[in-house]
């Protein structure tokens, strides 16, 4: 044994690490404590989840080929996305009449619950006449209520990448701005209108460094309201690395699966087509994700993809078939997403 002598051992493999995140669910509710982050590389992220990724060529899955790390988007001044919104305040009006028309009017009555918001009367007489006759009283005496027409869960996931920092013209007195900045509008925009309808929804962002670092980056969770905190997180919006986007799309079936709703709706916003510095196939992550497609139609969830890439006729339809628009001014991007969301709900 001669020789470990003068070996340092850097690290002890114990597992205990686990224990740190002892308290820690599946649930988007973990991320809601309150961090003093600034930066992506200064967030405590879990443990990785593993995931498959599909070969086209061999016709198969390499099993547990990506390590997805996800962890609460870092946050900065909420007021930034206030003055993005009264930025837009002409459209925010005209979204808010078209908003009116889609939100639920009707209220349906369900019948026979143990427990509800008020009593039925009818059941209940019945169940004391029962009662008085001997016979056992049916307990489900109260009545609840719901909205009837919409019974939707959406999650935003959007494309964080390096290309997301190109630049674009807007208006016409040459004015520039970034596509990252346009998303920061549009997503604004977009999360204010589904507040507005109630719907559940949640907002994630992801980017990839290598199939060994795919980061999933929580904006909004299920749970959160649209205050302050999840504005702050927006405001922080950074654009780097690269787009494995199958991993992202698999881990967002996993929250979307997850919400009790009817209907189940996950909105990929992009710029540009798969890609990882590690893969120099171009076809390999394409087929992954329209193989990621395939899986989450199988879980009952649509998936929907809004490209802002004017090459995106060349692959897009080869991941999500007819189900994607490409808007090839991106200046509209803040106008078009919450419209497209409209247009695929009402």
């Amino acid at each position: 044994m001669s020789f470990f002598t003068d070996s340092e051992v850097g690290y002890r493999d114990d597992n205990r690490h686990l224990w740190r995140f002892h308290e820690l669910s599946d649930d988007e509710e973990m991320f809601n404590e309150q961090r003093s982050t600034t930066t992506a590389a200064e967030v405590e992220r879990l443990p990785p989840r593993h995931y498959p990724e599909w070969d086209y060529q061999s016709q198969s899955y390499r099993p547990d080929w990506v390590s997805l790390y996800e962890s609460l988007h870092p946050s900065a001044d909420a007021r930034d996305i206030d003055r993005l919104l009264e930025k837009h305040a002409a459209l925010a009006r005209r979204l808010k009449r078209l908003l009116d028309l889609l939100r639920p009017q009707e209220r349906v009555r369900i019948r026979y619950q143990e427990d509800g918001s008020e009593l039925d009367l009818d059941i209940a007489i019945r169940s004391l006449i029962d009662f008085k006759g001997g016979a056992h009283p049916d307990p489900r005496i109260n009545m609840s209520h719901r909205s009837s027409g919409r019974n939707l869960a959406v999650l935003l996931l959007l494309d964080l990448s390096k290309s997301l920092a190109d630049r674009v013209k807007v208006g016409t007195n040459g004015g520039e701005q970034s596509i990252l900045e346009l998303s920061q509008e549009a997503v604004s925009l977009l999360g204010w209108s589904i507040e507005q309808l109630g719907d559940p929804f949640a907002i994630a962002g992801f980017h990839s460094d290598t199939r060994h670092d795919v980061r999933y980056l929580h904006l909004k969770g299920f749970s959160e309201s649209w205050g302050d905190t999840v504005k702050s997180r927006l405001a922080a919006m950074q654009a780097g690395y690269s787009t494995r986007m199958g991993a992202a799309m698999r881990h967002a079936a996993h929250y979307l699966g997850a919400q009790k709703t009817e209907k189940k709706l996950l909105l990929v916003l992009t710029d540009g087509q798969p890609a990882d510095v590690d893969v120099h196939d171009p076809r390999l992550l394409i087929e992954d994700a329209r193989k990621s497609v395939g899986e989450l139609d199988q879980k009952g969830i649509f998936t929907y993809c809004i490209s802002l890439d004017r090459k995106a006729d060349d692959y897009v339809s080869d991941i999500f078939g007819r189900r994607f628009s490409v808007i090839d001014r991106v200046a509209r991007l803040p106008e078009r997403l919450p419209e497209l969301f409209m247009a695929l709900t009402r």
